[in-house]
């Protein structure tokens, strides 16, 4: 595989796995929990709660109220998207994780449109904390682009432009 180039084939793969990933982690949580319900996992670690995120990442802008609000989250991941298929062709000669790191954003950006498309609002379920302190829950589309996005920086680091 040494030298070979991905495809767009490649990072539409990648955005599809993360979409139907998340799609389906949330249906489960829908439809196995009531709103607000609370499962402990990992006592004092980790549990599957099942919250509405009318916000961005983390509750940002939750508190506003209006149609702009779900507007601008819309066109936000909608110019995500393209920004993602438009900038492929210049990542595609990079090395493979630059890649992976666009799909893991882009299939993170598309399953919350999903969300926000269909209801509204975005699905979290995944509740840390350390003693009471609790990271805002957060679903899979959120992991994948955090992850995307350090995997994005990391690439950076290694495969500086000359």
């Amino acid at each position: 595989m040494a030298g070979k180039k991905p495809t767009l084939l490649t990072l539409l793969t990648i955005i599809l796995l993360v979409v139907v990933a998340d799609q389906l982690s949330k249906w489960q949580v829908t439809n196995s929990f009531i709103l607000f319900e609370n499962r402990e996992v990992i006592p004092g670690f980790f549990n599957l709660t099942y919250l509405r995120n009318n916000g961005a990442a983390f509750g940002f802008l939750a508190g506003n109220h209006g149609p702009w609000r779900h507007i601008f989250f819309v066109v936000i991941a909608l110019a995500a998207l393209i920004f993602i298929l438009i900038t492929f062709r210049h990542f595609r000669h990079k090395p493979l994780i630059f890649v992976y790191s666009l799909g893991l954003i882009g299939g993170g950006a598309g399953g919350n449109l999903i969300d926000r498309l269909r209801f509204g609002f975005v699905v979290d379920f995944l509740d840390f904390y350390i003693k009471g302190h609790h990271w805002p829950a957060f679903n899979v589309a959120d992991s994948a682009i955090c992850v995307g996005v350090g995997m994005f920086l990391l690439g950076s680091f290694l495969y500086p432009d000359p």
